[in-house]
C-alpha cells in the first residue's frame, strides 16, 4: 500500500527534494527500463504477463487500475495499450493473474484472466486472449464475513494443481483475522461457464499493515504472501497438504511495506523470489529453493505494488524474459530480465 497521498502532497508542496527521497530511497545504481507503458486513467497497482502459445512477440502485459471508474488494461510489448483487449467499467480491480489451458468443456480449453474487484466484493474471470467473461458477473467472496472492510478482496493468485490439474484462485483482503486470512476457491466448469467453490481458509496475519500480495509456484507446490511490514510468508498451494505455514522470512531485508512478488522459474527448481521493498524504491531477491536473501536491485520505479515475470523470450527487447513492475505515475516499467539477474 502506498504512502498516505495526503502526507505525500503536504510534502511536495514544501519541498519537491523530500518527496523524491520518500519515493527514491534506494543507494543502490538505478536500473533504467528498457519500456514505459503507456498511462493508465487512475492508479496502476498490479500488472501479469500472457505468453502467446505461437508468437511470443504477440504476448500481453495486463495490468490493473485502481478506482471506481478502473481497468483492466492490456499492453503489447512496446508498452502501448491495446484497447480491444482492455476490460474497463471495473468497481476498483486490485491484483490480478492468468493461468493457461482450463478445461471449459470437451472440446475447449483456454487461458484465464482473474482478477478482484474490491468495490463489488468479488473476483472475475474472463478468457484469454479473447476477454470474454466465464463468471456470469462475477464470484463474491469472504461472504461469511459481517465486518466490511473483512470482504474487500485485494490480492488474487492462480494455482494450477500438480496433482489434478484443478484451478485454484487465492484471494487476499484488506482485513482479516489472526489465521485463516485467505480464501482458497476451486474453479469448476458448468454450461460453458465457471463457478466458484470455497475450499479452504488458511494463512497467519501480524495485523500490522495488510495482505495484498500473493504469488503461486505451481511448479514447487507454495504459495507466497506478503505479510506487510512483518515478513514473506509460505504455505503447501495444495489443500490437500494442510494449512501449516513454511516459512516466514525476509522482514529484516524491507524498509517497510513489503509489496509485490514475482516468481522466476529456471530450470531444476533454480530461479528467485523477486518482492518489492516499496518505500525504498527497490525489489529484494531470494532463493527460489532456499528463500535465502541473495540482493537487492534498484529498478528505478516509484512506490511499486505488484509486479510479475516471465523467463522465456518473447521478442529482440526481451531476448531473456520480461520483468514488469507498477509504478506510482500511472505505468508500468518493462525490463529485460537479465538486468536484473546480472
Amino acid at each position: 500500500m502506498k504512502l498516505n497521498k495526503i502526507i505525500k502532497k503536504s510534502i511536495f508542496l514544501g519541498s519537491a527534494f523530500l518527496i523524491f527521497s520518500c519515493n527514491s530511497g534506494s543507494k543502490l545504481p538505478a536500473i533504467e527500463p528498457d519500456i514505459i507503458s503507456e498511462k493508465t486513467i487512475n492508479d496502476t497497482d498490479d500488472p501479469a504477463i500472457w505468453v502467446h502459445p505461437t508468437d511470443a512477440s504477440k504476448s500481453i502485459v495486463f495490468g490493473t487500475d485502481k478506482e471506481t471508474n478502473g481497468a483492466i488494461y492490456a499492453f503489447d510489448l512496446d508498452g502501448k495499450i491495446i484497447e480491444d483487449k482492455t476490460i474497463r467499467n471495473i468497481k476498483r480491480p486490485n491484483n490480478v493473474d492468468l493461468e493457461y489451458g482450463f478445461k471449459l468443456n470437451d472440446s475447449i480449453n483456454t487461458d484465464i484472466l482473474v482478477f478482484t474487484e474490491r468495490e463489488k466484493q468479488q473476483i472475475r474471470v474472463f478468457s484469454v486472449p479473447e476477454m470474454k467473461p466465464l463468471d456470469n458477473g462475477g464470484f463474491p467472496v469472504f461472504k461469511n464475513e459481517t465486518i466490511l472492510e473483512n470482504r474487500l478482496p485485494m490480492g488474487v493468485a492462480i494455482y494450477k494443481s500438480k496433482v489434478d490439474s484443478s484451478f485454484y484462485v487465492i484471494v487476499g483482503r484488506k482485513t482479516g483475522p489472526e489465521n485463516g486470512y485467505l480464501y482458497q476457491y476451486k474453479l469448476v466448469a458448468k454450461a460453458d461457464k465457471i463457478e466458484a467453490i470455497l475450499v479452504r481458509k488458511f494463512g497467519k496475519f501480524s495485523g500490522k499493515k495488510e495482505i495484498e500480495a500473493i504469488a503461486v509456484d505451481a511448479e514447487m507446490g507454495y504459495v507466497y504472501y506478503s505479510d506487510e511490514m512483518h515478513c514473506i510468508r509460505k504455505y503447501y498451494a495444495e489443500p490437500s497438504k494442510g494449512n501449516k505455514e513454511l516459512a516466514c522470512f525476509g522482514g529484516d531485508t524491507f524498509l517497510r511495506d513489503i509489496e509485490g512478488i514475482a516468481i522466476a522459474k529456471m530450470k531444476n527448481g533454480e530461479g528467485y523470489i523477486i518482492v518489492s521493498d516499496q518505500q525504498k524504491g527497490q525489489f529484494n531477491l531470494f532463493d527460489r529453493k532456499t528463500n535465502a536473501f541473495l540482493k537487492a536491485v534498484n529498478l528505478s520505479t516509484l512506490e511499486t505494488d505488484g509486479c510479475d515475470v516471465v523467463t522465456v523470450p518473447l521478442n529482440e527487447t526481451f531476448d531473456s524474459g520480461l520483468f514488469v513492475a507498477m509504478n506510482d505515475k500511472k505505468n508500468f516499467y518493462f525490463y529485460n530480465l537479465n538486468k536484473i539477474l546480472e
